[in-house]
């Protein structure tokens, strides 16, 4: 495995995710436990951002304490699965700037098409948190970074729910200065691009849609 790629393996969210994959869980829990994994995964995404140290009142006394220092986060979510990881993290992180990138998937050539994009001016300063629950192709994600990058961004990660070795491979050798952080890393993609044995189609599972 890639030593930019980090398995997140805490026991409370291979269990979530366990749940998610599930043919059974509803449109509702669906939504619920990508949201709570999210916030899980937040906390992994986000470790090792810089600190500083300021002055505070306790009711009891001063002290000085750490706060995050500089610019805070910025969370592309690749559009429309991506919301659905999107909502838990701003929870964990509520000061952070957000920024969304529309990308499909043409059905033909798995390639990717981009119909909306919209940043924050100050993208450049800021770590910017790629989301999406899938890493399949790893197209649509290498294509969203790429944007970034064109845009500024110089601080990525990028996090997903599941993954696969094929679209970690794309994406990394696009880009290897990205590190991934993704639940799982599942068997293969089948003829269709569908990750392997995966949860299905995310967006649909988030929406109830087909």
């Amino acid at each position: 495995m890639n030593d930019k790629t980090i398995v997140l393996d805490h026991p409370l969210i291979q269990h979530k995710l366990t749940l998610l994959r599930d043919k059974d869980t509803s449109t509702t829990g669906f939504r619920r436990l990508a949201r709570e994994l999210s916030l899980l995964m937040a906390y992994e995404v986000t470790r090792g951002l810089p600190l500083e140290t300021i002055r505070i009142e306790t009711p009891l006394e001063a002290m000085d304490a750490p706060q995050l220092s500089g610019k805070k986060l910025c969370f592309v979510s690749i559009l429309r699965a991506g919301n659905g990881l999107l909502d838990g993290m701003l929870e964990m992180v509520p000061g952070a700037r957000v920024g969304h990138i529309g990308l499909y998937r043409d059905p033909h050539t798995l390639s990717p098409v981009e119909y909306y994009i919209k940043l924050p001016d100050d993208i450049g300063d800021r770590l910017v948190i790629v989301v999406d629950p899938m890493l399949a192709t790893g197209h649509s994600a290498a294509a969203a970074v790429a944007r970034l990058k064109q845009a500024g961004a110089t601080q990525i990660r990028f996090a997903c729910l599941i993954s696969v070795p094929e679209g970690l491979k794309a994406f990394h050798d696009e880009h290897p200065d990205v590190d991934v952080y993704t639940c799982a890393i599942d068997r293969q993609l089948d003829d269709h691009g569908y990750i392997r044995p995966g949860l299905g189609d995310a967006g649909d599972r988030l929406y109830g849609t087909k």
